[in-house]
């Protein structure tokens, strides 16, 4: 299959500005035959929706989004998705006009300059999803950082990680990681551990003093990047993925076929039953 990694920038709130980037995208991406486009976390809403004054969250299957997917390619979105009594920061898988997959970002930063457990409500459920194209799973940005995630993922069958991301360099306080550095070694070790392509694609631009670095990229599952978009600089990034290769690789190196997932429920629930989050 061809995967598009749409390394795009939005503007805060402004929902039908962001479609048509995201539309010119998808051209772009359909002009190359493109099978998939993936954009950044959040791109049709922008990040730092604290700072609006307005409710501006849309349904999942709101149809401005779902007609996307009917240039051509599948499409995976991120939204400020309105939930009815909730609101979740939600990736959106669209496939032929339909919404196939919804995900919740599960993990919600509240910490240093973060303040996402303020404006979404996390998610409740992880699960990998049939694709035309084979099954896959999708991780939200932090969801990312979270050792268990993208095991349960792999474990539930995907042979692909789609990790949209909001990922900043400096900050209006500075720079207090090195996020580049962090999801280099990232993306490198889950890829080659959990023997499953992923594809990361960061946000470009600038946001209420936030500079985001971009650096999206395609990682097969022996961990080597297959492609990789440059950094700070819009981009619309084409590159052919098989995904097969990740069952190859599994039943030649089986590091993930022994879940052992009874020990692992036993020692969950022991440690819940001790005190540790539900």
């Amino acid at each position: 299959m061809r995967v598009a990694l749409a390394q795009t920038d939005c503007v805060l709130g402004d929902f039908e500005a962001n479609l048509e980037t995201a539309r010119a995208a998808i051209k772009q991406a359909a002009a190359q035959d493109a099978d998939l486009v993936i954009f950044p976390e959040l791109n049709l809403h922008g990040y730092t929706l604290g700072a609006l004054d307005e409710d501006v969250s849309v349904a999942a299957d709101d149809r401005r989004v779902t007609e996307l997917s009917e240039i051509g390619p599948d499409i995976l979105v991120g939204l400020y998705e309105d939930g009815d009594l909730r609101r979740y920061n939600s990736a959106v898988y669209v496939s032929g006009g339909r919404v196939v997959h919804v995900h919740r970002k599960l993990f919600l930063p509240t910490y240093l300059t973060w303040e996402e457990r303020k404006h979404f409500t996390p998610g409740q459920a992880m699960r990998a999803f049939d694709t035309r194209f084979g099954r896959m799973a999708v991780l939200v940005c932090n969801d990312f950082w979270q050792p268990v995630l993208p095991w349960l993922a792999v474990q539930d069958g995907a042979y692909a990680l789609l990790t949209p991301t909001n990922s900043v360099s400096t900050t209006p306080r500075g720079t207090m990681l090195d996020n580049v550095d962090y999801w280099q070694d990232l993306l490198r070790h889950v890829a080659r551990m959990q023997q499953t392509w992923v594809g990361f694609v960061n946000r470009v631009g600038e946001e209420r003093g936030a500079t985001f670095w971009g650096g999206s990229r395609l990682i097969d599952p022996l961990g080597s990047i297959v492609a990789q978009a440059p950094m700070g600089e819009p981009a619309v990034l084409v590159a052919d993925i098989d995904l097969t290769k990740a069952r190859w690789v599994r039943r030649t190196l089986p590091l993930i076929s022994e879940a052992r997932l009874g020990l692992v429920q036993r020692e969950v629930k022991r440690l819940v039953d001790e005190g540790g989050d539900v």
